[in-house]
């Protein structure tokens, strides 16, 4: 159990984009070593936490509300083949998750994350 959650693990690619939220020097960090190993939340649990377009804005306010020097990387689901599972975490929806270092090439995007007065991220437009 993740969080009080069932995991569940599916193989199925569920949206075609992925979005994952991350510093901007640990972009830099990633682009240095041509891979990404994760924050240290994802290097803590096994795996690199993804979200939907439906998810990341709840992600945002959650885990990230009021901090500066965000970018949000767009990476295509299918990209990350077997390693990627859905699995069961904040009100049992499913999540993407990758189970392995996330290849800098893989980022079909990378937009800055500025921080509206409220402290709210303000979100470009995202795809499925």
């Amino acid at each position: 159990m993740e969080h009080g959650f069932p995991t569940t693990a599916v193989s199925a690619v569920t949206s075609e984009t992925i979005y994952k939220i991350c510093s901007r020097e640990e972009r830099d960090i990633a682009c240095a070593n041509q891979r990404f190993e994760g924050a240290a939340i994802d290097l803590l649990d096994g795996y690199i936490h993804f979200s939907t377009a439906a998810q990341v804005e709840q992600t945002a306010h959650l885990h990230f509300k009021g901090r500066e020097g965000l970018v949000l990387v767009a990476v295509a689901a299918r990209s990350l083949g077997d390693d990627l599972k859905w699995e069961a975490a904040r009100g049992g929806e499913l999540f993407p998750h990758l189970f392995a270092t996330l290849d800098v090439d893989a980022a079909t995007s990378v937009t800055d994350l500025p921080v509206a007065e409220d402290g709210t991220h303000v979100f470009p437009p995202l795809e499925d």
